[in-house]
């Protein structure tokens, strides 16, 4: 009987052992994944080598992500410029079904998210995450103004705000713990970081304005803010955000979208003369090696494992073709759009610039890493939305979505994990500058216009005949437009495009 006892104690002592080897593992895979969401501004499809082999700017880093990742080759912002995608990223729903039914906002601009909005850092704060925001928020602000009234809504100047007051209603009243960033793009004043709810430190001086490539408008700017150096800035603030929530006990979600490489064209020192195609060129090199940073911390910091890294950019590229050393925008110059094979293509093999309803406006680069989750030099040709982030996230932390939140997003979880999505996603609307739609379903987009309602010209108008039908399988340049052979199949886009737009939901 005591042999039989000893030789229990010794089998239970066993498991015990195992199990605590077991134990640790098993929680570090039920834990919930970090999420950094690295959001380029204005990086064109074509800007990455991985998914374009004939691009003449590095972008190893970005690339990684390929490689050691999924790429998405059909992924798409719900708008060709930069507000309208901002929303509909954090909020799950298309911005053209709030206020603003075209354009973006300025510095100096109100906030466009309704207070009892839950975005998806709300979800996910709710949900047990430390959130943090860093980068440009142009997605409006209430700043106090000197006079005790209204701070006057521009692009450029002085708003009239008064520095030394805290911010009432901005990033971290819509789910986000920390925030570091510039309230709209950095072409746009007031030129002042801001921490939290309050500005930083005090401008000193006013900006004069500056012509292309570093274009800015004038207005006042703080010594602290560089435009050379603002990348730099911004990702040793998600570097400290990340260090100091890799080891902790709650998740982390990292929204990171970046101020390049929007205008002013400014890279820094270091990457001057990094490609053969002037400042953007290089700006762009300065864009991926700040992409580069952020993924080193990570590893570095053992976390790469449970870190979810998605990168994209929230519409195309400016540029429509570089010459050699020369980063000036071509898009209305009809003798520099001939194709030259001398001349690299910033959007790739798709028609027009940023701001337009045709692909290269919203037709964006969009990488997910997740070691051990998502297979290396995966692929998926599904169509998605950014809008998609909102519902994805919830999916990965088995919240619920109600109703009335998230109207136009759809989780893409299962499409990480090499599977369908099941229902399929809805058909995705694309929306321009100028208020343009367009609708994809399979195949086949049909634009409810008759022009890029963008820059390209001709701008056209929203829901002005003739119509633009294309097949994106055959034509992905929109070349051929087929609206009188398929009369049947516009017919049946333009029934669920109204739908989708009346109906306050695709979900």
């Amino acid at each position: 009987m005591l042999a039989i006892a000893r030789n229990s104690s010794i089998r239970f002592l066993g498991l015990l052992t195992i199990a605590a080897m077991i134990l640790p593992t098993a929680c570090a895979q039920a834990r919930q994944p970090n999420i950094v969401f690295i959001l380029a501004d204005d990086m064109g499809f074509g800007d990455v080598q991985a998914l374009n082999g004939d691009s003449r700017i590095p972008t190893p880093h970005i690339d990684s992500l390929a490689r050691d990742g999924m790429t998405f080759t059909d992924a798409h912002t719900p708008s060709s410029v930069c507000t309208p995608t901002r929303y509909g990223t954090l909020t799950g729903r298309y911005c053209w079904r709030t206020r603003l039914k075209r354009g973006v906002l300025g510095g100096y601009s109100a906030p466009l998210i309704d207070a009892d909005r839950r975005t998806v850092a709300t979800m996910l704060a709710a949900n047990g995450y430390v959130t943090g925001a860093v980068g440009k928020w142009h997605l409006g602000m209430n700043m106090t103004s000197r006079q005790g009234n209204t701070v006057d809504d521009r692009w450029d100047g002085d708003g009239g705000v008064d520095f030394r007051k805290p911010i009432a209603d901005g990033p971290t009243t819509r789910g986000f713990g920390y925030y570091f960033g510039v309230s709209a793009s950095l072409d746009m004043a007031p030129y002042v970081w801001i921490e939290n709810d309050h500005f930083a430190s005090l401008p000193t001086k006013q900006f004069p304005g500056q012509s292309f490539p570093a274009f800015a408008r004038k207005g006042p700017q703080a010594d602290d803010l560089r435009f050379s150096e603002a990348l730099d800035d911004l990702v040793e603030k998600a570097r400290d955000f990340i260090r100091a929530n890799a080891q902790g006990e709650r998740p982390f979600f990292l929204y990171l979208p970046l101020t390049g490489p929007h205008k002013p064209v400014a890279p820094h020192e270091r990457f001057v003369g990094a490609t053969e195609l002037g400042p953007y060129g290089d700006f762009v090199v300065n864009v991926d090696n700040a992409v580069g940073r952020v993924l080193s911390v990570i590893d570095i910091a053992g976390i790469s494992d449970e870190t979810l890294v998605f990168f994209t950019s929230d519409n195309g590229s400016y540029m429509y073709r570089l010459d050699q050393a020369d980063a000036r925008d071509h898009v209305d110059d009809p003798a520099q759009q001939a194709f030259r094979a001398d001349r690299h293509r910033s959007n790739g093999p798709f028609r027009g610039t940023k701001a337009d309803i045709w692909e290269a406006g919203h037709h964006v680069p969009f990488f997910a890493r997740w070691h051990g989750q998502i297979a290396a030099g995966s692929r998926c040709d599904a169509t998605i939305c950014l809008t998609d982030l909102f519902a994805t996230a919830a999916d990965l932390v088995g919240a619920k979505v109600a109703d009335d939140e998230a109207e136009d997003s759809f989780s893409i979880a299962p499409l990480l994990r090499g599977k369908e999505m099941q229902p399929p996603r809805a058909p995705v609307i694309h929306h321009s500058a100028g208020g343009m739609f367009a609708i994809r379903e399979g195949q086949w987009k049909l634009v409810a216009g008759n022009g890029s309602g963008g820059r390209q010209s001709p701008k056209g108008k929203p829901f002005a005949r003739p119509y633009h039908l294309y097949d994106l399988t055959a034509d992905l340049g929109e070349t051929t437009n087929l609206i009188d052979k398929h009369a049947d199949v516009a017919k049946h886009l333009e029934a669920k495009l109204e739908a989708i737009r009346t109906g306050g939901r695709s979900r």
